[in-house]
């Protein structure tokens, strides 16, 4: 209840079919399907025993044949990293099944298979109200895994102004070095023109005579 996302962002999708290939004793479909998923964060109940519930990203396989005939190869659901970075999560995936050799045979030649009507389901499904969920009697397998690739962010309104203020402190810091540099220069300007005016006092003091004979000895 906490999060929310844009008007314009697409919260589901379907990736391409893929032909999959033999590595070791696995079939491995590499789908390589970008995308983009844009979360906001408003902080409810600042209480110390509340913690936010991170989004959850939930995802089902689906296998086509040659004669168009779809089956159901898994389900999963991966809670999105709470640090930002890359993170490489493999999550394990199983399907639903009945009882007898009937709906295996079914499956095979027919195609089809069990669905679950709501996907949130492989967690908390979005309708239970309750303190315990039971799952006594739901039979499934376990059919393979999936690999994701996150490259998680993170913006925080803390983040900026802490990072405002050190622009601000690196900025003043930089006016104060050119304040200084810009004063050594000018003392250095200063401390010659002193010199130049002592050399032209002292050249004035002399006898005539003397700097004639001195400037015709050059």
């Amino acid at each position: 209840p906490e999060w929310s996302s844009p008007t314009f962002q697409q919260l589901s999708g379907v990736t391409q079919t893929c032909a999959t290939k033999t590595v070791g004793w696995d079939n491995v479909a590499y789908f390589c399907y970008p995308f983009t998923l844009e979360m906001f964060f408003t902080q409810g109940d600042e209480s110390e025993d509340s913690l936010p519930q991170w989004p959850v990203l939930y995802f089902e396989v689906l296998s086509l044949d040659f004669w168009q005939r779809y089956r159901v190869e898994g389900y999963g659901s991966l809670v999105l990293p709470v640090s930002p970075g890359l993170h490489t999560l493999t999550i394990p995936t199983w399907r639903p099944v009945e009882l007898g050799t009937v709906a295996e045979l079914r499956r095979f030649f027919i195609g089809g298979s069990p669905e679950l009507e709501d996907i949130t389901y492989i967690r908390i499904p979005s309708t239970f109200k309750g303190e315990r969920l039971s799952r006594f009697g739901f039979r499934t397998e376990t059919t393979g895994s999936v690999t994701f690739r996150l490259y998680c962010l993170q913006q925080s309104r803390a983040f900026l102004e802490t990072s405002a203020l050190r622009q601000r402190m690196q900025s003043v810091l930089d006016r104060l070095g050119g304040f200084s540099q810009q004063s050594s220069v000018y003392n250095v300007l200063e401390a010659f023109q002193r010199a130049r005016r002592r050399m032209q006092e002292a050249r004035e003091s002399l006898p005539r005579d003397l700097i004639g004979t001195s400037a015709s000895a050059v």
